[in-house]
């Protein structure tokens, strides 16, 4: 919690709770997991608000600032770790009325050299997710700490039958299929950048749970030579477009499963094949609508 002038969110706010909170614009927390050592947590100096106990590298949010930025900020400012070494996954919204708290979690993709790099850092260290209810936690830290650790290192995978998702609008696309699988690729990256609303999948029924996605477009027959952009990977299929959207979901199961996959089609044997695979399937409607500017 870097301390900071009033005119960039420094300062106490009390909530509707009753509750003393630092963070004029609210404030936000990093919670950063590395699969092979654990979660980041951070020991509060004993003169800071609620000192003495562990909790996230995290502060107050900047006016104008996402909170994705503010948590990145301040865990460069208290313990050197840098914005490009994480993957983003998802975030965890607590809202006192008159005051929020985001938790954004993000996994290590590189390795990551922490230090206290601030006055209000008394100690870093990586935490076994097992472990971390056996330490003195922050009062709110170890409320919201159940559902956080639920979702640890865990992603939203979206597989998009593209075929499927643009003929179910009558937009012209039978006279240029390539270009509206490029107009729906583009559109998707958008989305991976902005993020999707738990309430809109009800993945694991938290309306104040948003997910960074990774989106996997299957693309087919002439729509075959679109390319992949940042944010969105593209997978050619050379015959059998379901065969490949099921094989693309199987992967992201075995690979990590834990992951949150979700099939976009409004095919009922493509549904059948992939809900056999562990993945939950919406139709085109859903993400059409979360794809509306």
């Amino acid at each position: 919690m870097a301390l900071m002038p009033r005119e960039n969110g420094g300062g106490f706010v009390r909530c509707a709770c009753g509750h003393r909170h630092w963070g004029l614009h609210g404030a936000a927390g990093l919670l950063l997991t590395d699969p092979a050592r654990g979660v980041l947590l951070q020991r509060r100096a004993w003169w800071t608000h609620h000192g003495r106990t562990w909790a996230l590298p995290g502060g107050a949010v900047h006016e104008g600032e996402s909170a994705w930025q503010a948590a990145t900020r301040e865990a460069e400012e208290e313990a050197a770790v840098r914005r490009g070494a994480l993957r983003p996954t998802a975030e965890s919204i607590v809202d006192h009325g008159t005051w929020r708290y985001t938790t954004v979690l993000a996994t290590a993709r590189l390795t990551i050299e922490e230090r206290a790099t601030s006055i209000e850092s008394a100690e870093l260290r990586w935490v076994d997710p097992d472990e971390v209810a056996d330490y003195k936690l922050h009062r709110d830290f170890a409320t919201a700490w159940p559902d956080l650790r639920a979702q640890l290192d865990r992603e939203l995978v979206v597989v998009v039958d593209g075929a499927n998702v643009v003929g179910s609008r009558p937009d012209g696309w039978w006279r240029d299929r390539a270009g509206a699988a490029a107009r729906l690729r583009d559109r998707l990256a958008g989305l991976a950048g902005a993020g999707v609303p738990d309430g809109a999948l009800g993945l694991i029924d938290r309306p104040h749970w948003s997910w960074w996605p990774r989106v996997v477009l299957v693309v087919e027959g002439q729509a075959r030579g679109t390319a992949a952009v940042d944010g969105v990977e593209v997978v050619s299929a050379a015959r059998d477009g379901d065969s490949a959207i099921v094989a693309t979901a199987r992967a992201a199961r075995a690979d990590r499963p834990g992951d949150h996959v979700v099939v976009v089609t409004a095919d009922r044997e493509l549904r059948t094949r992939v809900e056999a695979e562990g993945a939950t399937v919406r139709g085109p409607a859903t993400l059409l609508n979360l794809l509306a500017p």
